[in-house]
């Protein structure tokens, strides 16, 4: 029985309210950009693709949540972890929460662009090796183009 074409859409739901509830893409290649109103829009994603979440939310008081997520979308009989405003979920690459962490992170994806390499192209391990350098306090080893390249050539062997 043939899978349903739809079933492999991973969607992801944007919000932009100044300063109260900020969620956007930092990198990533949507099939669709659909505009739901002036404050959210909806992203669609093919199967396999790669993309970096942000969500940031304050009060009052100042910032009470900020994290980002890099997620690689899944079809329909692979297993997925679920993220808040993404359907029905993906294969988590890095999450970090924190203020300080989510800057490293966007610090990483910018020396990866500096390179005049696509983010959504980068080896799902190295995203991996960021998260968890991260979590161990340390800092996370360059993405460098030698190692884009051996991730290339391993890629097309599958």
């Amino acid at each position: 029985m043939p899978d349903d074409p739809f079933a492999l859409i991973t969607t992801v739901e944007l919000t932009w309210i100044e300063k109260q509830v900020e969620r956007w893409l930092r990198f990533g290649r949507p099939l669709a950009d659909t505009i739901l109103d002036r404050r959210r829009r909806l992203l669609s994603f093919a199967p396999g693709s790669v993309f970096a979440f942000v969500r940031w939310a304050a009060n009052d008081y100042g910032t009470v949540e900020s994290h980002i997520d890099i997620v690689r979308t899944v079809g329909s009989c692979e297993d997925y972890q679920t993220v808040p405003c993404v359907q029905p979920g993906g294969e988590m690459l890095l999450h970090q929460s924190s203020w300080p962490r989510v800057q490293c992170v966007l610090e990483a994806i910018d020396t990866v662009e500096a390179q005049d390499i696509d983010p959504t192209e980068v080896s799902p391990d190295y995203w991996r090796h960021v998260h968890h350098r991260l979590e161990a306090r340390q800092q996370p080893d360059a993405y460098t183009k030698a190692r884009h390249r051996a991730w290339l050539r391993r890629r097309a062997l599958h």
